[in-house]
């Protein structure tokens, strides 16, 4: 089963480095990785998809919170969530199939961001099922070069705990030995 990770870090350098040994150390693969700013100044948040079991997710979330710039860490795989991916998808375009190209990025509601003489990119954003679909129907005109960013996710409704919490961990203010979940181990 694929499990989504929401792990807020301090934005420092050598922090994503130490994430993802983390994850080679233990032998899992990271299928999905994003890093970003956060609302909190000095906070990034990592969005990181892994194939692995219940058990596997458990021991992930305990080492991750072993590691001292990570500050907080929601599997939210079972919690209801927002999924997006990002797509740039570079296509061979000859005055002839431009129109059909067109066409097919409406009905995917994606958006051409260029155009040249002889290719356009393709700016699409959704499930991946929805990019790998509009990546399958524009084989036939010929993918010349594709980028994608990997899953961003978000739990709906309010956040558990609040990001205050994650800033005054980032800050050193906070009691770092307070924990939301008890059947984790936040030791290091």
């Amino acid at each position: 089963m694929r499990h989504t990770f929401a792990v807020y870090v301090e934005d420092l350098p050598g922090v994503l480095n130490r994430v993802a040994s983390l994850f080679r150390r233990r032998a899992f693969n990271i299928e999905s990785l994003t890093v970003g700013h956060t609302e909190t100044a000095g906070v990034s948040r990592m969005t990181i998809v892994v194939d692995t079991d219940e058990h596997g997710a458990r021991r992930l979330e305990a080492n991750l919170y072993k590691l001292v710039n990570v500050l907080r860490v929601d599997d939210i795989t079972l919690r209801p969530s927002v999924e997006r991916d990002l797509a740039m998808i570079k296509v061979s375009a000859t005055p002839e199939t431009r129109t059909h190209i067109m066409q097919l990025v409406d009905v995917f509601r994606a958006r051409v961001i260029d155009v040249a003489p002889d290719s356009v990119i393709i700016e699409t954003t959704g499930t991946e099922d929805k990019i790998d679909g509009l990546v399958e129907v524009l084989k036939q005109y010929g993918v010349i070069e594709m980028v994608r960013t990997g899953c961003v996710a978000m739990a709906r409704g309010p956040r558990l705990g609040g990001l205050g919490d994650v800033a005054e961990r980032a800050s050193g203010s906070g009691d770092e030995t307070s924990t939301d979940d008890n059947n984790v181990s936040y030791s290091v």
